[in-house]
């Protein structure tokens, strides 16, 4: 089976890079890999794993995750025998060899391939220096739960307590495709991740700063898996498992066709620069809220009722959906309270859905 190489991205000799697509597909194999290739072949070099929760960077956990790198004996190959393994102990990484009891022999100071830093904990590390680390691999960066408040400012300010004044360090961000919205894409300006297509590499660049983003959307390797089998269930949240299609959640589709005079009112939410209208339909015995995309700019932003993240003083314009401040600010919120809001498509669905877990921590 072939699995993820890193050959293609590294043409692209960018900063950051971006690499997300189906799980078990190599990802994390292939950075660590060139972790490990990049120690051995350049006098040392070091890298960072890092991860967003401290949980995730120690015992257990980090023990394991040159599990696979062990068990196909790649250091040994590297290494042309000087090295068996990576061995993890104290928030790092040891190249080394095992004694005939199988405890692990290395140099604290010389056999230090890398370091377990977290997102979480970056508060504790801003005093630490990292001078021998040239690679930033950035693990599981989407996610389909939460985000750390402020979390890209948590992000630059590790790079910035690994990077010092050097300009060797390269960063790899690596995902699995479980959600379409992230606060990365917005901050780092990568504006058609959303839109573009599986098996293709994106570049993006910053005026005229040498600073250069790449961003690959990995090809499936979905035919090569003889397990696949596993995952035939008709259910279209498994395609992220299978071939990395985005994972989305089924929601709610219209329950009838809705003509223009069904409509009472309207109101429109401003995400992931993407715009929605919400239309409350009144038919019948049904009283619902029924949101799609908006393809149009509004027309008079000024006195429609519009939420938004951003930060507007004018009374028409709402943060939080799910804490209003007028009577039928009340009345979309019931909506959502009685689950009587329905979706142009689950695309639509997935967004509001992210739109409505930032309203709920804040």
């Amino acid at each position: 089976m072939k699995y993820y190489t890193l050959t293609k991205i590294k043409r692209k000799k960018a900063v950051y890079n971006m690499i997300f697509g189906e799980r078990s597909n190599g990802k994390t194999y292939a950075t660590l890999y060139e972790g490990v290739t990049k120690f051995l072949n350049n006098g040392g070099e070091q890298l960072v794993y890092l991860r967003r929760w401290r949980e995730d960077t120690i015992g257990r956990r980090a023990s394991k995750i040159f599990k696979g790198i062990n068990e196909n004996g790649v250091v040994e190959k590297l290494s042309g025998g000087k090295y068996t393994g990576v061995y993890y102990y104290n928030g790092a990484f040891y190249l080394c060899t095992y004694d005939d009891a199988g405890k692990p022999v290395y140099n604290l100071d010389t056999d230090c391939l890398g370091y377990t830093l977290s997102l979480s904990e970056v508060e504790h590390d801003k005093s630490t220096s990292y001078p021998r680390v040239t690679t930033i691999i950035f693990d599981e960066f989407l996610t389909k739960s939460m985000y750390l408040p402020d979390e890209f400012i948590l992000f630059m300010n590790t790079v910035s307590t690994i990077v010092r004044q050097r300009t060797n360090v390269i960063i790899y961000m690596l995902g699995n495709t479980v959600n379409k919205y992230c606060p990365y894409f917005e901050e780092m300006g990568l504006k058609h991740i959303q839109k573009q297509e599986q098996g293709t590499i994106d570049m993006y660049g910053y005026g005229d700063s040498k600073l250069s983003v790449a961003v690959e959307y990995c090809s499936t390797i979905q035919q090569q898996k003889k397990n696949n089998f596993y995952f035939a269930f008709d259910n279209p949240k498994l395609e992220m498992i299978t071939g990395g299609a985005w994972e989305l959640n089924i929601y709610p589709h219209a329950p009838i066709k809705i003509k223009p005079k069904y409509i009472i009112f309207s109101l429109f939410i401003e995400f992931n620069d993407n715009i929605y209208q919400g239309d409350i339909v009144e038919r019948e015995n049904m009283l619902f809220l029924f949101i799609h995309n908006k393809t149009t700019p509004i027309k008079d932003p000024s006195k429609e009722l519009i939420f938004t993240l951003d930060y507007k003083p004018e009374i028409n314009y709402n943060r939080n959906i799910l804490k209003p401040t007028t009577k039928i600010g009340q009345r979309i919120k019931w909506f959502f309270e009685t689950y009587n809001v329905f979706y142009q498509n689950n695309e639509v669905g997935d967004s509001i859905n992210n739109y409505l877990n930032i309203c709920k921590r804040g």
